[in-house]
């Protein structure tokens, strides 16, 4: 009898001590994640939804949020949009090589561009975060209007 109840206390301090080393993990991954931002970009009809990252250069872009803007074709690989006011840079890499469905802030001329091809490395390109849902509808060519919105912060 005392063997067996010396099993179960071991089985059961194991899992105990299982239990707990994967909580304080799942806890500390939680607390070390940055909160991300959802936004919703609508184009007529039709939402796109994007992520972004928390950072000083984002916080600049959503307290702009929402925003009524012209989505322009430029050179047939991203959409861009000028802001009302430029963003910060302050700890920013020098630059990105963007791909599909980045969304960027372009800071030598202070736009917003969303990324529908691949590009090469541009110098002054600060990635924002990306298009989760909905890349298929920026494949047009010409200017549409759009709305962009903070969905949530998460």
């Amino acid at each position: 009898m005392y063997k067996t109840d010396r099993k179960k206390t071991v089985v059961l301090l194991f899992a105990f001590i299982l239990t707990a080393v994967f909580s304080i993990t799942t806890v500390h991954a939680r607390k070390s994640e940055a909160p991300r931002y959802t936004i919703q970009i609508t184009l007529d009809d039709v939402v796109a939804i994007g992520t972004l990252d928390n950072t000083p250069t984002t916080r600049d872009f959503i307290a702009q949020l929402p925003l009524t803007v012209k989505l322009d074709d430029y050179s047939a690989t991203e959409k861009i949009t000028y802001l009302p006011n430029k963003l910060t840079t302050q700890g920013t890499p020098a630059g990105i090589t963007p791909n599909i469905g980045d969304i960027t802030y372009y800071a030598p001329w202070g736009n917003i561009a969303i990324f529908y091809q691949n590009f090469s490395y541009s110098h002054g390109l600060i990635k924002l975060g990306e298009i989760t849902h909905g890349l298929e509808h920026f494949h047009y060519r010409g200017s549409r209007q759009a709305t962009i919105e903070l969905v949530d912060k998460n």
